[in-house]
């Protein structure tokens, strides 16, 4: 397996974002972004099984797991803009984004808004609209009580929902901590901004090549959505996981990397020149 070594990035003034890199220094760079109080740690089973042809970056977002934790900022245009600063301070000139849950709505903003920074996205589990979906609301009103210290069972109870499959036991027990990390008023206030901000607004003008990834078990997110979503993208394209909930990358990490390595030869094929 793959070497994971965790390094920092200081993306602005008062904000440093750990990161997980891994993979090969030749390899097309990959850049994977979690969802609500995820972290990196979210990737960790995929940055462990990169092939030769990856080079993977998983940054954990402001107010996540040993990320600094601004008292503002937590929209999802405050989560893009990070998302391209710490782009330019790694160095990375252009990459497949990978964006997991929530996480894929900053990514697909960085997708529409710097074409010329992103060679292809997937997207995991990402919802095209939050506003219609009953389970959300009744997530906001739990989450809105929230006080710190954020209780386990509420953590436990989230985390069973996440997957139809067995996970591996050892990542379970480390994204319940990495939640547990998490303020109260970060998970308030990204979730607010998430349900605030409009959704499908955030699918216009994205023209880079583009991949879903999706669980038929998923209880948050309906086939629907992904529906939204490959309409609004020219091009798109959706590849359904049976028998896999929401976190589908936990559950079959072998296959989402296949995937990702076969779409980012696609798109990018060794060899080819780059992008001007």
């Amino acid at each position: 397996m793959t070497v994971i070594s965790v390094k920092s990035a200081r993306v602005r003034d008062g904000l440093t974002l750990p990161y997980a890199e891994a993979g090969y220094p030749g390899g097309t760079p990959v850049v994977f972004v979690h969802g609500l109080a995820d972290s990196w740690w979210s990737f960790e089973p995929l940055l462990r099984r990169l092939p030769a042809s990856l080079h993977g970056y998983a940054l954990s977002q402001r107010g996540h797991g040993d990320a600094d934790r601004p008292p503002d900022g937590y929209t999802p245009e405050d989560f893009a803009s990070d998302l391209v600063a710490f782009l330019d301070v790694v160095g990375i000139r252009r990459t497949l984004l990978v964006g997991s849950s929530s996480g894929g709505v900053a990514a697909r903003m960085v997708a529409g808004s710097h074409p010329d920074r992103i060679s292809g996205l997937v997207l995991i589990g990402v919802p095209g609209t939050l506003t219609d979906k009953p389970a959300v609301t009744g997530l906001q009103e739990r989450v809105q009580g929230l006080s710190d210290p954020v209780p386990r069972a509420f953590v436990e109870e989230l985390m069973n929902g996440m997957a139809a499959g067995p996970v591996a036991r050892g990542l379970m027990e480390t994204m319940i901590d990495e939640h547990l990390k998490v303020p109260a008023y970060v998970w308030q206030e990204t979730l607010r901004g998430l349900l605030e901000a409009d959704l499908r607004a955030t699918l216009a003008g994205i023209l880079v090549p583009t991949l879903l990834l999706w669980g038929e078990q998923d209880d948050i997110l309906p086939r629907s959505d992904q529906q939204t979503i490959l309409d609004a993208i020219h091009g798109a394209r959706l590849l359904t996981y049976e028998g896999s909930g929401h976190g589908l990358h936990w559950e079959k990490p072998d296959r989402v990397v296949a995937d990702i390595a076969a779409f980012a030869h696609h798109i990018d094929p060794p060899g080819a020149p780059d992008a001007p």
